[in-house]
């Protein structure tokens, strides 16, 4: 049996030599390359978030909740960014130390695809919450109607909105769940009046002392700030069994609506007392013609009496 000699031994350790400084140059490379990465997500993404920022402080009404949202959402898009770079950062690297990733691919995408079956619904969840808070559909402080329940918005997360109503019952709602969405106090918020007087009442004069009354509570300084606009005055709006509605909006701050609209009802219930103006109540008038023979039976027995 011949002797191995060094002679024999050194190419082949040069070889591997070669190779391995060559394998951990290009991981050198990779991750240099994921660093780099990495970083111009980063520079990109407080890029988007400065713009963001400004374009929604611009037209925000509460302060700060611009700021707060952008930052969640440029958080979680970084997070997603640095995961899936130094994901691949791994399986490059592991390639080329000579590992056969094949396998890990397969059993990556076996995970993805069991993950993503049993797991649809949140991820559906997670979807919907994303574009809720990207596109500002709604806010924290809002008061909104999410499929047919009212309240208002105490907390919104990639998974959930959550709605506390007038009888501070708390509504949990999975964002994957939400049909139908009413915002009614983004930007400015609106309070509808309907004004019931009796048929006899001149509609002019009526809406003359409505205009009064609004414009006497507008330079209230406890409202003045609250009120965005001079009332608008519909007009006529319909004809009821036992009045005449007209019909008014008030544009004010968001969630300042009812408490303009409860404070002007009640001037303008004074103003209307004061004025001799009829609020009037259903009822029903009976009308018995002349001719009736019970009632000419009633009118003499009454004159008998007398």
């Amino acid at each position: 049996m011949t002797g191995i000699s060094m002679s024999d031994i050194t190419p082949l350790l040069v070889t591997a030599a070669a190779s391995m400084a060559q394998a951990v140059l290009r991981i050198a490379l990779v991750v240099a390359a994921g660093y780099v990465g990495v970083r111009l997500v980063r520079a990109g993404l407080r890029r988007l978030e400065a713009i963001l920022i400004r374009a929604g402080e611009a037209t925000e009404t509460v302060p700060g909740a611009t700021r707060k949202r952008v930052t969640t959402l440029v958080g979680l898009l970084q997070t997603l960014a640095h995961v899936v770079i130094w994901a691949v950062v791994g399986v490059v690297s592991l390639d080329q130390i000579g590992v056969d990733i094949t396998p890990i691919l397969a059993g990556a995408g076996i995970i993805g695809l069991a993950v993503g079956f049993g797991a649809q619904n949140l991820v559906r969840d997670l979807i919907s919450g994303f574009f809720l808070v990207l596109e500002n559909q709604v806010r924290v402080g809002d008061v909104a109607i999410v499929n047919g329940t009212g309240g208002l918005v105490e907390a919104i997360t990639f998974r959930t909105t959550v709605l506390r109503d007038l009888a501070g019952v708390v509504h949990v709602f999975p964002n994957g769940t939400i049909n139908t969405l009413s915002n009614m106090t983004k930007g400015w918020s609106g309070y509808v009046i309907d004004v019931g007087v009796a048929y006899k009442e001149d509609t002019d004069r009526v809406v003359q002392v409505m205009r009064e009354v609004a414009e006497e509570l507008r330079q209230d300084p406890a409202y003045a700030y609250r009120i965005l606009e001079p009332m608008e005055v519909f007009g006529v709006d319909d004809f009821g069994e036992s009045e005449v509605t007209i019909k008014a909006r008030f544009k004010t701050l968001p969630i300042e609506q009812w408490n303009v609209g409860r404070e002007y009802r009640r001037r303008l219930k004074k103003a209307f007392d004061a004025r001799g103006i009829e609020i009037p109540f259903p009822h029903h008038s009976l009308y018995v013609g002349e001719a009736s023979k019970p009632v000419e039976v009633l009118l003499r027995e009454a004159g008998a009496k007398a």
